[in-house]
């Protein structure tokens, strides 16, 4: 509860960031759109604000702060409310699962991706995105930390964490790709997309049931 309180009591706050880094939205966004699936029934997992979902056209969204779902409701998005690491949906539901900056706020990342298994159709795709620990960026908000709202409970990962948490969790195939590789402040258009982790902050994965 300790990590979605903040969410709820600041809402509008952490989706105000997106408006003052409107590059790295851009950026960020363009990565995520580029690896999911274009048709599907979808889901985005810890939807927030709904700032991914509302624009890729991702129509379901869970979360467990009411708050964000009401501003993801304003993006035409409808949201439960629940938890990643207990997805209340039947077996094989879903074409494709997103999940967006929230890998860091669960509290079993192992078990999510079980369940992220289970609700995925055979052939359906897991997309995350994250904030990569060993970065620049992932520095940065390392650095900060204990002076964040929203992150001072976060726990970053790695890629080759990452990495390892998939092939644990027995899920075949690992897509990486990278992009955001300067400081936030710093950017004045919008960045490209790279393959692979290790110098982008911010990755996006996708794997295949």
């Amino acid at each position: 509860m300790s990590k979605v309180k903040p969410f709820d009591q600041w809402a509008e706050d952490y989706d105000h960031w997106y408006d003052q880094f409107p590059f790295v939205y851009q950026s960020e966004l363009n990565l995520i759109r580029r690896l999911l699936p274009q048709k599907g029934r979808g889901l985005e997992v810890g939807v927030g604000s709904g700032r991914f979902a509302g624009p890729l056209g991702v129509t379901l969204g869970l979360d467990p702060a009411r708050r964000m779902l009401s501003l993801a409701h304003k993006r035409g998005v409808m949201g439960i409310q629940g938890e990643a690491e207990c997805l209340p949906f039947l077996n094989e539901q879903f074409d494709f699962l997103l999940m967006v900056t929230t890998l860091c706020f669960l509290s079993d990342a192992a078990l999510f991706l079980q369940e992220a298994k289970r609700v995925l159709k055979k052939g359906g795709f897991l997309v995350i995105g994250y904030i990569d620990r060993e970065s620049f960026l992932g520095e940065i908000y390392l650095a900060r930390k204990k002076k964040s709202r929203f992150f001072r409970e976060a726990r970053l990962f790695s890629s080759p964490e990452v990495m390892t948490l998939m092939a644990q969790a027995g899920w075949g195939k690992v897509e990486f790709y990278q992009t955001i590789f300067h400081s936030p402040e710093a950017i004045v258009e919008v960045e490209e997309i790279k393959p692979g982790w290790g110098k982008g902050g911010f990755v996006a994965v996708r794997v295949q049931k």
